[in-house]
C-alpha cells in the first residue's frame, strides 16, 4: 500500500518541482528586465541632463518623461496571463523599447526651431502618458496579455502609444538630426510596428480582443496602419 501511494503521488510531486522551478525563472528574468531598463533609462538620463544643461534644448527632456513612464510601469505591471516567449517576440521588444534609450543629443543645429520641435514632441508625449496611464499595470514590454483595454485613446487606435512615440522619435531625429540617431530610432520604429502585430496575435487569443478588433480598426495610424 505505501509503495502504490509513493507511485501515484509521486507525479504530482515533480509537477509541483517544475511549477516552482518556471515560477523561479519568471521572478529571475522580471528582475533581470527591470535592472535592463533601470541602466538604460539612467543613461539616457545623463546624456539628456548634460545637453540640457550645455544648450537649453528641452526636446529631449520630452523624450525622458516618455521613457521614465516605462521605468515606473514596469515596475509595477501586474503578471501576464499569456507572454510570447519566442526569439522574434524578445528580439522585436529588445530592439523597439530599448533603442530610443542609445539616441543621443546631437551639437549641430537642428532643421528647425527648439519651440516647433518641443511642440510635436509635447504632442507624442501627450498620447504616451494618456495611453500608459489608460494601460496601469496592464502595461508590459514582451507581447503577452496583461487584460483588455478598450477605453479612453484605445478607443480610436489598439496602439495609442505606439502611435504616440512615432510623432515623439520624430520631434527628436528633427531635433537632434545625426544618422545615429535616424539609425537607432528607425530600427526602433521598425521593430514597433512589427511588434504590434505579435502582440495582437497573442491577444487575439481571447475572444474579448477579437470583439475588440471587430470595433476598433486600426493598430496605430488610422486609415494607414
Amino acid at each position: 500500500m505505501s509503495f502504490a501511494l509513493t507511485r501515484r503521488w509521486a507525479p504530482y510531486r515533480f509537477d509541483l518541482g517544475a511549477a516552482a522551478g518556471s515560477a523561479r525563472r519568471w521572478v529571475t528574468g522580471e528582475r533581470i528586465a527591470k535592472i535592463c531598463i533601470v541602466a538604460l533609462f539612467s543613461g539616457l538620463a545623463m546624456r539628456v541632463a548634460r545637453d540640457f544643461s550645455r544648450t537649453g534644448h528641452a526636446t529631449g527632456l520630452l523624450l525622458l518623461v516618455s521613457e521614465a513612464l516605462v521605468v515606473v510601469l514596469t515596475m509595477i505591471r501586474r503578471p501576464a496571463g499569456t507572454v510570447d516567449r519566442s526569439f522574434v517576440a524578445r528580439l522585436l521588444t529588445i530592439v523597439s523599447m530599448f533603442g530610443p534609450s542609445l539616441v543621443r543629443p546631437a551639437s549641430n543645429g537642428a532643421f528647425v526651431s527648439d519651440a516647433l520641435t518641443m511642440i510635436i514632441s509635447g504632442v507624442g508625449l501627450t498620447f504616451v502618458v494618456m495611453g500608459k496611464l489608460t494601460l496601469g499595470r496592464s502595461f508590459g514590454l514582451a507581447p503577452a496579455n496583461r487584460g483588455v483595454v478598450s477605453t479612453g485613446l484605445y478607443r480610436a487606435v489598439r496602439h495609442p502609444i505606439y502611435m504616440g512615440y512615432l510623432i515623439t522619435h520624430v520631434g527628436f531625429v528633427v531635433a537632434n538630426p545625426t544618422s545615429w540617431n535616424l539609425l537607432v530610432l528607425a530600427l526602433a520604429d521598425v521593430g514597433l510596428l512589427i511588434r504590434a502585430v505579435y502582440e495582437e496575435r497573442t491577444l487575439a487569443a481571447d475572444s474579448a480582443y477579437r470583439d475588440y478588433m471587430q470595433r476598433v480598426r486600426w493598430r496605430i495610424v488610422p486609415k494607414v496602419f
